[in-house]
């Protein structure tokens, strides 16, 4: 008599019981549910697109005098600017949904069907070669194809994120900005989505002119703008910010490039959100409320004091950078917002920022201690201090080494 082996058994036991008709009927449901959830979420995605559009329209594109053809994709609306080979202005909206959605970086950048004068193409960024082994090798003319609408924000949808990888949605970016402090932004608005449980309408603009640059190897010729702004409007809270960033790398933090949605409309010359309600468009643009917009990670963080209500000759945390290792003495002050005492006795202090986006910090080694007559990470937290001395580096942060009492002194104590 032949054996079969105890595993063939149990597998053909398993095959014959996936074969009964009751499993068989179980497994009919399931398939059937699934296929009532799949279309489910294909309604529930063009339902928030329509809602996308009503929005948008309801709050009004942007209008200025000059005509504009202005194109809707399903997630977002532009007008295209055939001299600079870019977008005047991309206005679209963050959902809640981000927070759910899973749709990854699709990058099928591609020109754009729906703009009738052609759009800037690949190689108006770089140029590729096919190399014997199947590799390509690339040629950058030195910047990103940087997203105005950024994919992420739509990552609810594939459909909205591949359409965020047309060409009439790039603006060329160098590297520095693009994939930093730009980057950094596009993570604050979504943030501030999840964390408010809102949508936001967003307005994303290169400042175009007719004096800038070209990309001169592209065969477009595409504009390199030297600002981009993006403004932020939340309906339900009644509030919305603006920024203006210098296309270059930024090192200072994102606040201070903070404006009023007033300020981003006179150096773009729009009236951004041309059907808003002529009261809360009072109420909401003319302010700057950074503080509201901030990350969670930032939110006991300060902005730095004002140059005008410093002593002469005294800086603040904004101007640091620009004096570093120079050997001389200067006067810097700012909010002492945290303060550390080290297990070894040393005490490290930050100004404006805390750690880890701090903007200056000072350090009291543990043998200059006995030089305080007060124990400074107590008596100067949460007060406005100058301090006066050489500005190193630490990590990349400017820093001062404290070694006496003399070098440190309230602002409130100046004339």
């Amino acid at each position: 008599m032949k054996l079969i082996p105890f595993f063939l058994l149990i597998g053909c036991f398993c095959h014959a019981q996936i074969e009964t008709p009751e499993i068989k009927a179980i497994q009919q449901k399931i398939d059937a549910l699934d296929n009532s959830k799949a279309l489910l979420r294909s309604e529930l995605e063009a339902a928030k697109l329509q809602w996308i559009q009503n929005q948008i329209k309801e709050i009004g594109i942007p209008s200025s005098e000059k005509a504009e053809e202005v194109i809707d994709h399903l997630a977002y609306s532009f007008s295209y600017n055939e001299q600079h080979e870019q977008a005047n202005w991309v206005m679209h909206v963050i959902l809640p949904a981000i927070s759910e959605g899973n749709a990854t970086r699709s990058n099928d950048f591609r020109e754009d069907p729906l703009v009738t004068t052609g759009t800037s193409v690949e190689q108006d960024y770089f140029l590729k070669e096919k190399k014997p082994d199947g590799k390509y090798k690339y040629d950058g003319f030195g910047y990103d194809r940087g997203h105005l609408a950024p994919s992420a924000d739509f990552r609810w949808s594939e459909q909205a994120l591949s359409e965020s990888y047309f060409y009439s949605n790039m603006s060329p970016q160098i590297g520095d900005f693009n994939r930093y402090k730009w980057a950094e932004l596009e993570n604050w608005m979504r943030e501030y989505v999840t964390k408010n449980n809102t949508s936001l309408i967003i307005v994303t603009a290169p400042i175009l002119s007719d004096d800038l640059q070209k990309i001169e190897r592209g065969i477009n010729k595409v504009s390199i703008p030297e600002y981009f702004v993006k403004v932020a409007l939340d309906i339900e809270n009644k509030r919305g910010i603006g920024f203006i960033l210098p296309h270059q790398k930024i090192e200072s933090p994102l606040e201070y490039y903070a404006v009023s949605i007033d300020s981003v409309e006179r150096k773009m010359g729009y009236d951004l959100f041309s059907n808003l309600d002529e009261t809360l468009e009072n109420e909401i643009e003319g302010k700057t409320p950074y503080i509201e917009w901030l990350p969670e990670s930032q939110k006991d963080d300060i902005m730095a004091i004002a140059l005008s209500k410093l002593p002469k000759g005294a800086v603040n945390t904004q101007r640091v950078k620009g004096i570093m290792n120079d050997g001389r003495k200067h006067t810097v002050c700012g909010n002492v917002v945290s303060t550390k005492k080290h297990k070894k006795g040393h005490v490290f202090i930050n100004l404006d920022k805390k750690f880890p986006n701090q903007v200056f910090s000072l350090s009291i080694f543990e043998s200059n201690i006995k030089n305080f007559d007060y124990e400074p990470e107590i008596y100067l937290i949460n007060k406005q201090v100058c301090f006066k001395g050489e500005i190193g580096e630490y990590g990349n942060t400017p820093n001062m080494i404290l070694q006496h009492s003399k070098q440190v002194r309230l602002l409130e104590d100046f004339d």
